[in-house]
């Protein structure tokens, strides 16, 4: 038994193999996890169901700070933190079992109860079915680990290299040969829980794939000549899909099959409750607008607003199809909660929905049905209000309902209850220390008030007096406004600061504010060396 071929994993000490069956263990959790989640519902998932909770329970600060940090990858860092947590608690468990195999073998049992807990406690969860992915993956992990590490027991006719003659070793062959088995079997359940999964995703592609926007009814005026300027660094007047932000809690994108896919109105003052289908929607009169939308995360200069033109139903259409009235006409409800099919709770003012700007039901984005990550297959947008309060994506419930008995998510979060966006404006180039040569240098951005629309942008130098900038054509109220400004540069360091004016009348305030309660304000600034 001394020689190495009969020998393998010599020189390996039992803690380190206890270590290795700990994430053994936790592999096999997950991987049987998911696959249960595949059958019961992808999001129950244990890794899908713990980051939710983790980012319901997130304070806003610290979620504002990940949004700025990681942009749109904020949930694959979560996810993969996620991950290193449990691979660092596995190892942790299986150091501990081979001591106490019990109670490592408990500690994956009592993971197993915070994933079940987590998922059935999800704002989407509609049964305690959700908690079986956890529970499943969590008892096969803890019956894994103390069986790997009962094959670590000593055994009689076995003899550790090092150890006193005649006392008995472990059976490293059998531990081997176990261990591996166990990481075959658990890659082959993830690649069917995978399988499953994609198998959903494949038939919502599908409809998606399916999906021919009709001609609109009303279309959106051609966008006017001299709206798009044509300098190098400024953001495209259209945002093309793959580049428009997202920014939502959705761990992963919900892929919702169109075929199957109903929204309900239903609440206060509604006169006659109304279910539709998507095909439903198509055969409604489409109407086709361009609009800006704004991340209420998005920080003075952020990167969180972007205009598309859209088609989709006019909410308001259907909110009188059921019977609701707005407050000014004596309706009961002043709050329209949209819920998404991933629980997500949005609440808009009725009034402000049904006042007679273009609030859609969207249905496509830019020509396209929309893209899945921006609300496959219906999501609402709704000009001048912040996405927290307006957008939301793959809808599939609208409450009527009033502010003073129903918090949003984001209210209860401590956003405000109601939040039209506020007038801001942007340099995109120069970028911030940029070292551009003497003479000039086209200073050019945007500047956005939806449903107000700029009047005015101004520029000034260091501390110089404020120029007024040349506006791009106005597409719309609806849509952000290009400008720019030829600067005689000069030598040396300089501050370029920008304000804008909107119709109102109202100058963006150079009152620094967060982004919390309701939105970011100040001006924006960007400082160059000029050589």
């Amino acid at each position: 038994m001394d020689d190495a071929t009969h020998q393998p994993l010599r020189g390996i000490s039992r803690l380190s193999l206890g270590a290795l069956s700990g994430l053994l263990a936790g592999y096999a959790a997950i991987a049987v996890a998911e696959l249960v989640a595949a059958a019961v519902r992808p999001e129950a998932g244990p890794v899908i169901a713990v980051g939710g909770a983790a980012i319901d329970r997130t304070p806003p600060p610290v979620k504002d700070w990940a949004i700025r940090q990681f942009g749109t990858d904020d949930k694959l860092v979560l996810q993969l933190g996620i991950l290193a947590v449990l691979t660092l608690l596995a190892l942790a468990l299986g150091m501990l079992a081979t001591r106490w195999r019990l109670t490592g073998s408990a500690g994956v049992l009592a993971f197993g109860v915070v994933g079940g807990l987590a998922a059935v406690n999800r704002p989407d969860s509609t049964s305690f079915t959700d908690a079986l992915p956890s529970g499943a993956g969590a008892v096969v992990g803890a019956a894994l680990l103390y069986w790997l590490v009962g094959r670590l027991a000593p055994v009689e006719g076995t003899h550790d290299q090092g150890a006193a003659t005649g006392e008995p070793g472990w059976d490293r062959r059998g531990f081997l040969i176990a261990a591996t088995a166990a990481a075959a079997a658990s890659t082959g359940a993830g690649l069917a829980g995978r399988a499953l999964s994609g198998s959903q995703g494949r038939d919502a592609a599908a409809s998606r794939d399916d999906v021919v926007l009709p001609a609109p009814a009303s279309k959106a005026a051609p966008v006017p000549r001299g709206a798009a300027l044509r300098i190098g660094g400024i953001s495209p007047f259209m945002t093309p899909n793959g580049d428009f932000y997202r920014v939502d809690t959705a761990l992963t994108v919900p892929k919702v099959d169109a075929t199957t896919w109903k929204l309900r109105i239903h609440g206060k003052g509604v006169a006659r409750e109304l279910t539709v289908s998507f095909a439903d929607l198509l055969k409604m009169p489409l109407l086709e607008r361009d609009i800006t939308l704004t991340c209420v995360s998005n920080e003075v200069g952020g990167p969180y607003v972007g205009n598309a033109r859209w088609i989709g139903v006019r909410l308001t259409d259907l909110l009188e199809r059921c019977g609701v009235r707005p407050p000014s006409a004596g309706g009961p409800a002043d709050q329209l909660v949209a819920r998404s099919v991933d629980g997500m709770t949005i609440g808009s003012p009725v009034e402000d929905v049904m006042d007679g700007r273009d609030a859609l039901l969207a249905v496509g984005m830019n020509g396209q049905p929309l893209p899945f990550a921006h609300g496959f297959p219906v999501r609402m947008v709704v000009p001048g209000l912040y996405g927290y309060v307006s957008a939301c994506k793959w809808i599939q419930d609208i409450e009527l309902t009033t502010f003073d008995s129903y918090d949003s998510y984001w209210v209860k979060r401590d956003w405000a209850r109601q939040a039209p966006i506020k007038t801001e404006s942007r340099i995109d180039t120069p970028k911030p220390f940029a070292r551009p040569k003497t003479g000039t240098v086209m200073v050019a951005g945007v500047a956005w008030a939806q449903h107000r629309g700029i009047d005015k942008v101004e520029v000034r130098v260091d501390d110089g007096p404020w120029e007024e900038a040349r506006l791009a054509a106005e597409d719309t109220r609806d849509t952000w406004r290009q400008w720019s400004y030829p600067w005689q540069a000069t030598k040396g360091g300089h501050t370029l600061t920008v304000r804008a004016t909107d119709r109102t009348g109202v100058t963006q305030t150079d009152k620094r504010a967060p982004t919390i309660p309701d939105g970011a304000s100040g001006w924006h600034s960007v400082v160059v060396t000029v050589d």
